[in-house]
């Protein structure tokens, strides 16, 4: 049609406000009065989807058609009438369809509005974010070396804040724009989990930062830190998912105790206090000023040991590292001190393949080689860290300090505040070792024998540990050097004597387990009357084991005091000629060594086997093992009757564990009458003296173990424990009577 031109005109010149006064008005084009009112196009389409109208009549009144045929607009244009009447409607449509799709568009618009914010919400609740650091609010989301360098930035965050605040104080003005305060996060937030916050938990990681070096500039700063404290419920769950704040809280404590491990380490006087001796303690008024208590103040009825030793090892750094790191490893190392130790939970394994940074949580029994000494149960974290090159750094801390054992009575009660070691590579595979020994324990369950003993830090102190450690690695070192000649009588091949070795150290640590009573084995504690009360006796059950001999076996071990000096007594008991003045395995006379393994480079430190002289018809198929070591922390003499086919075969390379062995032997520990701060040992008794070679006396702990019945289901009999008791006895008799001791 030729109006289609106009039309677009006035599409052109579209007015919004012109369609609501048209829906209002009811406009219609028809001109008929009395013409029944007709939909257009698009009421006709809407219809589709609508239920239809009624429709309904709408009648002119005779000046509206007057005036409307008036007009004669189909003259003046030359169009027909029915051309007008389409045209308006037309008209009217496309007005309609304008205005649908320009609501359309703005509708679409909010849509998409809204749809971006509910998925910013969604993301929002799936990855909350801490408003202080930044990082995910979640701890076990992050890796543990990302956790680190968060809590690093909110600490300087908050050291930022403060000395911008002091700025302000002194100088009357901002230091910079940078350094407005930062403000606190809402605690009232459920998207905030507090890594690395200050202010929720016990949380704050003010002064958690490791030093990089190992030089501490001016000394220890007087400013306390503020530290993690530890929830009472950190022994009941460590890892669950009930306590969403104990990874973190793990790696706060982890933090400060290396922090402190550090310090002590390096750090001379006035914190440390030198005896004439060389040996060091603790200034514990200087300690309290520097170290605020990590895992709470110490409890009343608690003790404190705190020692420090210092000493070069035939170890490299990264060696004794993963030693330490792997709780079997640990315990082979010191396999007299650690009863048994186990990893309850890997929580970081370290950073780039190697131990550093690395924190674990770890079960571990400490023993003392005495009946009368409990043993030392602690549940601890044990971090890692390398501070520089060729220089790391492990530290324990305990965390289960609220926990009640099942068997209280036979425990120590005790925790160990941050000890540990710090390491430093020397030349020719050498390290130099710092070691820190910082505990508390309960002395009332301790034998009054052994109380000045432990208060020297000799039970469970930084000697005894690098003493220990001293002795394994020279005994690696020894095994491993192809210069050391043999002084073997039976030529035995490297496997033969890996074998023997292996064998022996089975040996000593049945004995060791035997002495304490370790929950390496299940042993059933016996009462008797005529048994003396520093006599401890068990009694177990062997049938499937095959390193022993199956029946009932009986342990009995005790503990005295003799006064002759540790040397003396252990040379006494390792000799061979001197065995029939104690030993009834000897029949009367003395020993012939068959074969001998060295450990060590000191003297005594072998693995022997051993022939009495006069043998007995029934007898000829006996020989005695035997392993003896001796360093400052004290001496072993450990022994056991073994089969001669058995031992041929170990000998030989074969398979150590079949080998049915029950041991028997001494322990010799100093008793601290030299030791430092007034540690005096029994040695003052009345009527007993030392006998000359470094003062004093000698603790001496016997423990044996038999075989009272060879089948598992007979029952023990008093004769048996008497048996048993009466050998202790006699025999601890007889070495004072060939020492020359008085036996009052």
């Amino acid at each position: 049609m030729d109006s289609h031109g106009e039309m677009g005109m006035l599409g052109e010149n579209f007015d919004l406000g012109m369609i609501g006064r048209i829906r209002d008005d009811g406009y219609e084009s028809r001109s008929g009065s009395d013409n029944l009112e007709g939909a257009s196009g698009d009421d006709q389409d809407a219809g589709d989807d609508q239920p239809p109208r009624k429709k309904k009549y709408h009648r002119h009144t005779p000046n509206q058609i007057q005036e409307l045929e008036g007009l004669e607009l189909s003259k003046r244009l030359g169009l027909e009438t029915k051309q007008v009447k389409f045209w308006f409607q037309n008209r009217r449509t496309q007005m309609k369809t304008q205005l649908e799709r320009h609501e359309n568009i703005i509708l679409r618009q909010e849509n998409d509005k809204l749809r971006a914010e509910n998925n910013m919400m969604k993301d929002a609740v799936a990855s909350p974010m801490c408003n202080q650091c930044g990082g995910p609010a979640i701890p076990g989301q992050i890796s543990f070396e990302e956790h680190q360098l968060r809590i690093e930035n909110a600490r300087l965050k908050d050291e930022l804040n403060r000395i911008c605040t002091l700025a302000n104080k002194f100088l009357g003005r901002p230091l910079s724009s940078l350094a407005a305060p930062i403000p606190l996060p809402s605690l009232t937030s459920e998207l905030e989990l507090a890594v690395g916050r200050n202010g929720m938990g016990g949380l704050n990681v003010v002064g958690a930062a490791l030093p990089m070096g190992l030089e501490l500039g001016d000394g220890i700063s007087t400013t306390a830190p503020m530290i993690p404290m530890m929830k009472p419920t950190m022994g009941m769950n460590v890892m669950g998912n009930e306590f969403p704040f104990e990874r973190s809280m793990l790696i706060d404590l982890a933090l400060v105790a290396m922090d402190e491990l550090i310090k002590m380490a390096q750090v001379d006087g006035p914190l440390w206090i030198k005896s004439n001796g060389g040996k060091e303690t603790l200034n514990y008024e200087e300690y309290m000023r520097t170290f605020p208590p990590c895992i709470g103040p110490k409890p009343s009825s608690y003790v404190s040991e705190a020692t420090r030793d210092s000493s070069v090892v035939i170890i490299n750094s990264l060696a004794l590292v993963e030693t330490l790191m792997d709780a079997n490893r640990w315990t082979e190392m010191f396999p007299c001190l650690v009863a048994r130790a186990s990893t309850i939970e890997m929580i970081s394994t370290g950073i780039g393949g190697t131990r550093n940074g690395a924190l674990q949580v770890m079960n571990a029994e400490l023993q003392v080689l005495s009946p009368l000494v409990p043993l030392c149960s602690l549940k601890f974290l044990r971090f890692c860290k390398q501070h520089a090159d060729g220089v790391w750094a492990v530290v324990d801390v305990s965390i289960d300090i609220n926990r009640e054992a099942t068997n209280a009575n036979s425990y120590l009660h005790s925790r160990r505040l941050p000890s540990g070691c710090l390491v430093q590579d020397m030349p020719d595979g050498y390290s130099k070792v710092t070691w820190v020994e910082h505990s508390e324990y309960d002395d009332s369950g301790v034998h009054q024998m052994f109380r000045s003993f432990l208060s020297c830090g000799m039970g469970f102190g930084a000697q005894r540990w690098l003493a220990t450690l001293q002795r394994q690695c020279e005994c690696l070192a020894t095994l491993m050097s192809p210069s050391i000649p043999s002084e073997d009588q039976l030529a035995m091949s490297p496997s033969g004597k890996r074998s023997m070795l292996k064998l022996a150290q089975r040996m000593v640590d049945n004995f060791c387990a035997g002495v304490t009573a370790s929950t390496v084995r299940k042993w059933d504690k016996l009462c008797v009357g005529n048994v003396g009360e520093d006599v401890r006796v068990m009694t177990r059950k062997s049938m499937d084991d095959p390193g022993e001999p199956p029946g009932i076996i009986l342990s009995a071990a005790t503990s005295v005091w003799i006064p002759v000096s540790q040397k003396r007594l252990f040379e006494f008991l390792r000799d061979e000629r001197f065995r029939s003045d104690w030993d009834i395995l000897s029949n009367g006379g003395p020993m012939h060594e068959m074969v001998h393994v060295t450990k060590g480079q000191r003297h005594g430190n072998h693995v022997s086997l051993l022939r009495a002289s006069t043998i007995r018809a029934n007898d000829s198929s006996m020989l005695i093992l035997q392993e003896t070591w001796s360093d400052a922390s004290g001496s072993m003499v450990v022994y056991a009757p073994v089969d001669t086919a058995s031992i041929n075969v170990v000998m030989h390379g074969g398979d150590s564990a079949y080998v049915a062995l029950l041991p028997s032997g001494f322990a010799i520990l100093p008793d601290g009458s030299s030791q430092p701060n007034n540690c005096n040992g029994p040695s003052a008794v009345k009527g007993e003296a030392g006998d000359g070679e470094g003062g004093g006396g000698c603790l001496l702990s016997v423990g044996f173990q038999i075989l009272v019945n060879s089948l598992p289901t007979a029952k023990l009999t008093v004769e048996s424990v008497e048996t048993v008791n009466n050998l202790i006895s006699c025999t601890i008799q007889k070495i004072k009577a060939a020492l020359h001791v008085s036996s009052a």
